[in-house]
């Protein structure tokens, strides 16, 4: 099934599932705490959206149409372990082409595989993400991909937070990302749907400025 509606439709649909859903949550006077060290005031984990199959089926249609529009001469469907897999699986199928993944580092047993699937020289892929924060770990995939001699057009991810650092080094790899939804696109639909107020809203917008120093 093809997805019609417009770039900002997919945007903000993609913005008030995940927040519907839980998969997204915002805290600003209660914030997490990431790996890295930073206070968020939101944490994001798409996966949970695979349980719900109408925002599933959305999120997949949503994919497929973007990529068949942006990259049109797509020839295989990457998906960036873990939280890609399933993504980039279910976006293969509806696209009928190939699929494979990659690992964060090669498999320390057997045939010692960073990339699990076929993959030809040549061959144009897309890589599928579920999140981009400053996109490192995403780019080691495309990485991994060029030097297996894959050409890799570019990547898809369900959501991105917009850092400046993460466009910086899309910009560096040459890579070229589309993504569904935004922090912006996340922010207006947390207000419309009464989960934060006004003054949540400027100390949220002002964490993605700085989210290294924020809440200190």
């Amino acid at each position: 099934m093809m997805i019609q509606d417009t770039t900002e439709t997919i945007a903000r649909q993609v913005a008030a599932s995940l927040l519907e859903v839980g998969a997204i949550r915002l805290r600003p006077s209660d914030p997490f705490t990431w790996s890295s060290g930073w206070k968020s005031p939101i944490y994001c984990d798409n996966r949970l959206a695979l349980s719900y199959p109408a925002v599933r089926t959305y999120i997949k249609n949503a994919l497929a149409e973007r990529i068949r529009q942006t990259f049109p001469g797509v020839e295989a469907i990457a998906g960036v372990a873990t939280a890609g897999i399933p993504q980039g699986a279910l976006v293969a199928d509806v696209l009928e082409l190939p699929f494979l993944y990659v690992r964060s580092k090669p498999k320390e047993h057997g045939m010692g595989n960073m990339i699990e699937g076929k993959v030809a020289e040549g061959q144009k892929v897309v890589v599928i993400e579920d999140l981009i924060s400053t996109g490192g770990s995403s780019l080691k995939v495309v990485d991994a991909l060029r030097e297996a001699g894959a050409d890799v057009l570019g990547m898809a991810a369900i959501f991105t937070y917009g850092f400046a650092v993460a466009k910086e080094n899309f910009v560096e790899k040459n890579v070229e990302l589309l993504t569904l939804s935004d922090y912006a696109y996340l922010l207006t639909e947390a207000s419309n749907l009464n989960i934060i107020t006004e003054a949540d809203k400027i100390s949220l917008a002002s964490w993605r400025q700085s989210p290294e120093t924020w809440g200190k």
